[in-house]
């Protein structure tokens, strides 16, 4: 589904990303682990195509076709979808607004504003509200919702628990599980490591821009030295 090789980006002359690789295969959950500062971000916005960083060396391929160079909108068209950190709404725009800028509301095939409020029961709910008007757990459901209008077949997840309260984690957990069920792949970017684990695949970790440890997610549960070295676990 996705191969990312040897990739190298830099913001400005700063070198974040030093060679990494991952790859995300079909109905797969990736979760990219690592301390802050390490390039999460930084890999995941290499791969959508968001400037900066600039990436002057490596290779990327998403269902067999390079996208290193694309712009997001390409890549998006293509079926990638892009759940940014921080969520990014439109403070103005209502809940149904951000679904049908992506889609029209008339739309009756894939995802659809119906269908993202049978999902999002809650957004349902506050389908009139305006983005400063959601709790945290609301704006994280829009930002899944949102990404899911383009019909991915993949999405990327950058801190999606990130100022989540424990009980909209585990929601958030669910709703990842269903994704998943639905045959979706997620490269997931997560501070949090125990709601990772519980919902990932295999588990990459990342270091100081370079992949220092791979392993599935019942692997790594099982190497507290690996946690501590690379991650600060105890």
């Amino acid at each position: 589904m996705l191969e990312v090789r040897d990739i190298h980006s830099y913001y400005g002359e700063a070198h974040v990303l030093h060679g990494a690789s991952l790859s995300v295969a079909k109905g797969e959950v990736l979760a990219l682990l690592g301390r802050n500062g390490m390039g999460k971000t930084t890999l995941i916005r290499s791969i959508m195509g968001v400037s900066p960083p600039n990436v002057r060396a490596g290779a990327i391929t998403f269902k067999g076709e390079a996208i290193l160079g694309l712009p997001p909108h390409l890549i998006a068209q293509r079926g990638m979808g892009y759940v940014p950190q921080g969520r990014r709404l439109f403070p103005s725009l209502t809940v149904t607004e951000h679904l049908t800028v992506l889609k029209p509301a008339s739309a009756t095939h894939g995802w659809t504003v119906a269908k993202a409020f049978e999902f999002f029961p809650r957004l349902a709910e506050r389908r009139y509200h305006r983005g400063n008007q959601l709790s945290g757990g609301e704006r994280q459901m829009l930002a899944v919702a949102r990404a899911l209008m383009i019909d991915p077949d993949l999405i990327l997840m950058d801190e999606p628990s990130e100022g989540l309260a424990p009980v909209m984690v585990q929601h958030l957990e669910g709703i990842i599980g269903q994704l998943k069920a639905a045959g979706l792949s997620i490269l997931l970017v997560e501070q949090n490591l125990y709601s990772a684990l519980a919902v990932a695949d295999r588990v990459t970790i990342l270091e100081t821009g370079r992949v220092v440890h791979e392993a599935t997610a019942a692997e790594i549960g099982d190497q507290p030295e690996t946690l501590t070295r690379f991650l600060g676990v105890h």
